[in-house]
């Protein structure tokens, strides 16, 4: 396996590690994704994917956008990977910690989570007490995605008010899954960080990874930055929120999504429990019924795609807004991949990228069901 180190014009090095002999491939490799993200407008992106024939890790940036911002490349470049925000990929490592904890018969799926934590948030008591661990992780909540913005000083206690009916249809909600992280919390009797520290980012040798900040953030972690081109800053949220809250770069990310992958931590029949399927497709928009969704599923804190060419797609995006990311992996090919973007953009590459890395132009279905209103 060659080694090649790109120095970029911005604050850090772009590593491609490709399986094979020939330079041409892999100049072609940084060539083609450098486009990707120049046609599509992202600064940065951090890149892992891996399959039985090659591993491609990068991180490269758009010299042509900071240009256009004036921003001086004075920085020497460093070794150390750059910080995204991971946004709601932050949910799938949590529900790999519930997933633990329900192997270690720490939690049951379905006994209502009031038994664990108190409802004093919720506006509707006998609704809340409907809620397991099995529907927040499904989606099935009936609750909003927030009640209120998260980051800000009301959310904590805002009121939480129900949608539609507890467990009746997919609606995607970051607020039960913040319910689940405080039964969690109690059960554990430590904070998040603690508990992903214990379950996962040591296990798996996550050194960069946290859902609250680190100190090493301060110099790492990249702004993001918004559709017409802003810095709208790095994003310091107030609390830790398995919902959006976890920091990453791409190298830790595909270790947990390897572990997804390979079975790693979890026992086979765990998994088998985490990646089934609810009963019913997961309409984005109630009112909106697209053709994207007739493939698109939710499991246990993760989507999945019925794809006619790669089988069963393990997947989940996520979106802070000016930070996107996105993974997959697809267990019938061995291969995930893992990236992370610092730009409001950073989904419109979806499309090519996977047909570059997966040589397949026929598009997944999940670029739709994330971009299309």
């Amino acid at each position: 396996m060659k080694r090649v180190v790109v120095f970029a014009s911005f604050l850090f090095v772009a590593t491609v590690f490709v399986h094979c002999s020939n330079q041409d491939n892999e100049q072609f490799y940084r060539d083609e994704i450098a486009k990707i993200i120049s046609d599509a407008q992202v600064p940065l992106i951090q890149l892992e994917y891996i399959s039985p024939e090659e591993r491609i890790s990068l991180q490269v940036e758009n010299p042509a956008f900071y240009d256009s911002l004036k921003i001086a490349s004075a920085e020497p470049a460093t070794p150390q990977p750059a910080i995204f925000q991971a946004a709601s990929l932050s949910k799938v490592v949590f529900a790999y910690i519930v997933m633990k904890l329900y192997e270690e018969g720490q939690i049951d799926l379905d006994k209502p989570i009031c038994e664990y934590t108190d409802i004093d948030r919720f506006a509707d008591k006998e609704r809340a007490r409907l809620l397991t661990p099995r529907i927040v992780l499904n989606h099935r909540t009936g609750l909003p995605n927030w009640s209120a913005s998260p980051s800000s000083a009301e959310w904590p206690t805002s009121t939480i008010e129900f949608k539609f009916a507890t467990d009746s249809c997919f609606g995607y909600s970051g607020e039960g899954f913040a319910f689940l992280q405080r039964a969690v919390e109690a059960i554990k009797g430590k904070d998040i960080d603690a508990i992903a520290k214990e379950i996962v980012f040591d296990p798996l040798g996550m050194e960069y990874s946290s859902y609250s900040w680190l100190p090493i953030y301060d110099t790492l972690t990249v702004d993001g930055y918004n559709k017409s081109g802003e810095n709208r800053g790095k994003g310091r949220h107030p609390r830790a929120n398995v919902g959006y809250t976890l920091r990453t770069c791409a190298a830790d990310y595909s270790k947990f999504v390897q572990a997804l992958l390979n079975g790693t931590g979890l026992k086979p029949e765990t998994f088998d429990v985490m990646f089934q399927t609810n009963s019913g497709q997961a309409f984005r928009y109630r009112d909106n019924n697209r053709d994207c969704d007739n493939k698109i599923a939710w499991a246990m804190g993760i989507g999945t795609e019925d794809n006619a060419t790669h089988g069963k797609i393990l997947w989940h995006w996520g979106d802070n807004g000016s930070f996107k990311a996105l993974f997959l992996v697809i267990p019938s090919e061995q291969k995930t991949l893992v990236y992370f973007t610092n730009s409001a953009h950073g989904h419109d590459i979806i499309n090519p990228l996977t047909a570059l890395l997966l040589k397949d132009p026929i598009p997944l279905t999940v670029s739709d069901w994330i971009n299309k209103k």
